[in-house]
């Protein structure tokens, strides 16, 4: 006797298989998804597709302005290179990346809160002893000797942590953006000393704007709103057995502060840019005039980790 075998992809036909209208939309999509295996993926993206589509419905676009839409975000990924991630800054000057530092880096039990990565963050920082220059031209610009302690949130000192940095130049430009900027200038690593002190030379930063040259600088002028963030420097500090901070610390005397294009500015983090006008340098023996600022960091216990660079 001969016998058929069903096809597997003809299912019944439940009530909910087929489009009715607008509504029923979210609902077949979120029965599709049901079956993803893994948790977290199943909770983010059900939750993604409910609010997307409740957006949707709110703004209710045309076609065209569909269409338009779709063609930002493709251009994005299109102004995405080795030197320039658009997906990156897009996420920062909308406030989706302070979001979310915000809500897993705050100041919880003393902790300094964290701060953007931002778009500019390389690898392979050179190695500095403490007390050492970043600087490796002759930049304009009057120099900044920058200070402090790494502690845990129980105020005991770290000894032997990484502590690193980058910045803008004093012309508002991060050394792959600059061609006449030595490779991966103004960038450092340094270590804290046995009091979990660090100490290091650099020039003072400049405040600058994102790159406007791609669809993010298009949607800022529509915006009216400025490209600007303030003058600030960048750092890593990280300890075995703690949890790793990534965070910025601002120059107290920018007056966009409060108008940065990231969001970025916590006000824990505003470092006090003090312009010494006679004497001699804090170490180095260099006379006035010079900048100091000292910034102590404060860590709290968990896992060890580094960020992945987002250019090259």
């Amino acid at each position: 006797m001969r016998t058929t075998q069903s096809n597997p992809a003809q299912k019944p036909v439940s009530s909910l298989s087929l489009i009715d209208n607008e509504w029923s939309v979210t609902e077949v999509v979120a029965q599709a998804m049901a079956q993803t295996e893994n948790p977290r993926l199943r909770t983010v993206m059900a939750a993604l597709v409910k609010h997307l589509h409740e957006f949707l419905r709110e703004v209710r676009p045309t076609d065209e302005e569909f269409e338009l839409g779709l063609e930002f975000i493709a251009a994005l990924g299109h102004a995405t290179h080795a030197t320039n991630n658009e997906v990156v800054l897009a996420a920062d000057v909308l406030g989706l990346s302070t979001l979310v530092t915000t809500m897993n880096n705050g100041t919880k039990d003393g902790r300094t809160p964290g701060a953007l990565l931002g778009p500019f963050y390389r690898a392979h920082a050179p190695h500095y002893a403490c007390g050492e220059c970043v600087v490796q031209d002759d930049a304009p610009g009057l120099p900044l000797f920058v200070s402090g302690t790494v502690r845990a949130t129980d105020g005991s000192p770290i000894p032997g942590a990484v502590v690193e940095v980058w910045q803008a130049s004093p012309v508002g430009l991060y050394d792959n953006q600059d061609p006449q900027q030595p490779d991966r200038n103004l960038r450092g690593l340094f270590h804290t000393n046995a009091d979990g002190g660090y100490h290091f030379r650099t020039v003072r930063p400049a405040g600058y704007p994102v790159p406007t040259d791609g669809p993010v600088g298009k949607l800022l002028a529509a915006q009216n709103r400025h490209p600007y963030r303030p003058a600030h420097i960048h750092f890593i500090v990280a300890a075995p057995g703690y949890r790793t901070l990534v965070t910025q610390v601002f120059a107290d005397d920018s007056d966009i502060l409060e108008t940065d294009v990231t969001f970025g500015v916590h006000r824990q983090l505003v470092g006090a840019f003090r312009l010494v006008e006679a004497g001699r340098s804090p170490w180095g023996d260099l006379p006035a005039p010079f900048y100091t600022m000292a910034f102590d960091f404060a860590l709290e216990p968990g896992e060890q980790t580094f960020p992945k660079p987002p250019i090259d």
